[in-house]
Order: structure tokens, then C-alpha cells, then sequence
């Protein structure tokens, strides 16, 4: 089965108002998520939180070659890549449906098939 990344797309001013009650109950809600894709025949093979964009360190490239490194992300967006899952599924309408099920309170899931070795050079 083909394996898919669900970037969880969301905005990090919402995530940091958030009581500590309403992480539990977020984190309890990606749990609930995280049984609905094993009960539809699907398996999460990794995935993680991210810190936010504020600890990200960004090494730059020209010419294939590392020139430098930046504090912060690479681009300035409203939404931040929040976390992430590797889910390995039927297809992509599978992927999709699963998708929907995410927990997010706002934002977006941007679904993207896995690189396979039948796609490298």
C-alpha cells in the first residue's frame, strides 16, 4: 500500500492560547484519530508535533552547495506546518477520506503521496 504525509497546516497564535486542557483534549482527540485509521484498514507509520516555527533553524543552498544558515523558517506563511503523519493507505481517496478525520480546529491538511523507489532515478 502506498504511504501518504498529512501536513497539519494551522495557525500557531490559536495553538499558543490553548489551556493546558485544551492540549490534553487535542492530544486525546489525534488518540481518537489515530484508532479510526486502524479501524478503517489503514496504519500510521510515523508522524510527530513540531515545535513552532520560532525554533526553526533554515540552512540555505546555491549552487548545490550549503551558504548559509538562518534562524527561523524558510518562508513567512499565516499557517505553519504544526505536525505531520506518514500513513500508509489503499489510495489516495482512502487518504483523503482519512483526511477529513483529522482533528484540526482550523487550518488544512495537505496530503501528499510518499516518494516510492519505483519513482526514483
Amino acid at each position: 500500500m502506498p504511504e501518504y504525509v498529512f501536513l497539519l497546516l494551522g495557525d500557531e497564535a490559536q495553538d499558543e492560547a490553548l489551556s493546558p486542557q485544551e492540549w490534553e483534549e487535542a492530544f486525546a482527540a489525534h488518540g481518537a484519530f489515530s484508532e479510526e485509521v486502524a479501524r478503517r484498514g489503514a496504519e500510521i507509520t510515523g508522524g510527530q508535533a513540531l515545535m513552532p516555527t520560532s525554533t526553526a533553524t533554515t540552512v540555505r543552498f546555491e549552487g548545490g552547495e550549503a551558504v548559509g544558515v538562518t534562524d527561523g523558517p524558510f518562508v513567512e506563511l499565516k499557517e505553519a506546518l504544526g505536525g505531520f503523519y506518514v500513513i500508509r493507505c489503499r489510495d489516495l481517496d482512502q487518504a483523503l477520506e482519512l483526511a477529513r478525520l483529522v482533528p484540526m480546529g482550523s487550518g488544512g491538511v495537505e496530503v501528499r503521496p510518499v516518494m516510492g523507489e519505483d519513482h526514483r532515478g
